[in-house]
């Protein structure tokens, strides 16, 4: 048994040690995807509408992996599980690199399915994150664990000339190859940091270890988390606000280095890139605080509200780079606010049994979308233009407003009734 001073005194620590791979698999993962698109358009040819493969396979992989790594959380506890998901990052990483030097298509891919083990493990931070946390303050934990991610996701894009050069000048290596090599690298400090620090496992001491066991749970099985979260109104809106900002977010953020790259601002790009991810986890302490303070819900429509108003100034950008920055910036909110908030609404709608199963399946769920989001983004693009994919995005930006406003309304009516 553990004293209220020791879950204290092990929950900073835990928050230590994820906050330090945080930092370090975000980089990692930043500046890695920052260059995705071009190694296709150079493999496929710059006008190809499959540009958005490179994306669309990291997320896809993120999606199936969350799910297996949840079954390894749910076995072994936290810490194996960041430690194997890192690994096998590191391992697609290198096959990723390998198949943009020799311009081999299949081994790229192969390799990028398997390096969205590290955005599934970063992922799944968020939620060892609230393992020991009061229920009053469980955003503003989660929230420390994605500002993390700030220092690594926006300074990775930056690095991408200096490890294209690297590469290029040391090893001769093709333009491309180096940010994937280094990346995986990088994920290997990733996992010695948690192998290393964090002990005590955090499920274990939370007692969710144990309940995974007593109560028998197998493999996490979809149709078994998905009736749990279906007999939650709360936690179905939760999986809608997650899903929504996912799809949003990926299908624009996907294809604006491809759409800078064809009006000639590729030299932008990165830039951009970054100020998008220093939207989306720099001011997750402030999103974590209003969502502890004003509700899950609240949360959920100002990123609503956010995503809208992002997605019509990338409408209204045109062939001009400038009103892309407070476009993807507005974009990277959005999401931090509907992430936040519809995460913790889903810890909050789920018993403690059922929480590492259902914590898989929604980021599953979540993954999977914005996988096939940044997929069908390039078609979409070619086919219509990148205004009109904004538009399409701001349309569901509008529905996911509408849904939470719904939800909010049930939520008092049943409230009221109750009385």
């Amino acid at each position: 048994m553990y004293s209220s001073n020791d879950l204290i005194a092990i929950q900073k620590k835990t928050l230590r040690t994820l906050v330090s791979g945080q930092v370090i698999a975000a980089a990692s993962l930043a500046s890695a995807v920052t260059v995705g698109a071009y190694v296709i358009q150079n493999i496929l040819g710059a006008d190809t509408a499959w540009s958005g493969i490179a994306s669309a396979t990291v997320t896809i992989g993120t999606a199936f992996m969350a799910q297996m790594l949840s079954l390894v959380m749910m076995r072994k506890g936290r810490r194996v599980g960041f430690q194997s998901g890192y690994l096998a990052a590191f391992v697609g990483g290198v096959i990723a690199g390998v198949g943009a030097e020799k311009s081999q298509l299949v081994m790229f891919l192969v390799g990028l399915f398997l390096f969205g083990n590290g955005q599934a493990s970063n992922l799944l931070s968020r939620y060892a994150a609230t393992d020991l946390a009061d229920v009053k303050t469980r955003a503003s934990a989660m929230s420390r664990i994605l500002f993390a991610s700030t220092f690594g996701a926006v300074f990775g894009p930056i690095l991408v000339v200096p490890a294209e050069r690297v590469g290029e000048s040391v090893f001769g290596w093709h333009k491309y190859t180096g940010p994937w090599i280094f990346s995986a690298c990088f994920f290997v400090f990733a996992a010695i940091n948690v192998m290393v620090r964090l002990r005590p496992d955090p499920l274990e001491v939370s007692g969710g270890l144990k309940s995974q066991n007593v109560a028998g749970v197998q493999p996490p099985k979809f149709r078994i988390a998905m009736q749990t979260i279906i007999q939650s109104p709360s936690a179905k809106i939760a999986i809608f606000a997650m899903v929504v900002s996912q799809v949003t977010m990926v299908a624009v953020m996907t294809m604006t280095p491809v759409h800078l790259r064809a009006h000639g601002h590729e030299s932008v790009s990165p830039f951009v890139i970054s100020l998008h991810i220093a939207g989306m986890y720099a001011f997750s302490p402030w999103v974590g605080k209003y969502c502890d303070r004003k509700g899950r819900y609240s949360a959920i429509a100002v990123g609503s509200i956010l995503l809208i108003l992002a997605t019509v100034f990338a409408a209204l950008a045109g062939e001009s780079a400038l009103l892309l920055f407070p476009a993807l910036w507005l974009l990277g909110v959005g999401w931090s606010f509907g992430l936040i908030g519809g995460s913790n609404l889903l810890v909050d709608s789920v018993p403690l049994e059922s929480r590492v199963q259902v914590q898989g399946t929604a980021d599953f769920l979540m993954s999977l979308c914005g996988g096939i989001a940044g997929f069908s983004s390039g078609f979409i693009r070619r086919a219509v233009g990148f205004h009109m994919l904004s538009n399409i995005a701001c349309l569901l930006a509008f529905v996911m407003f509408l849904g939470v406003q719904k939800a909010q309304r049930n939520r008092a009516a049943s409230s009221a009734s109750a009385l």
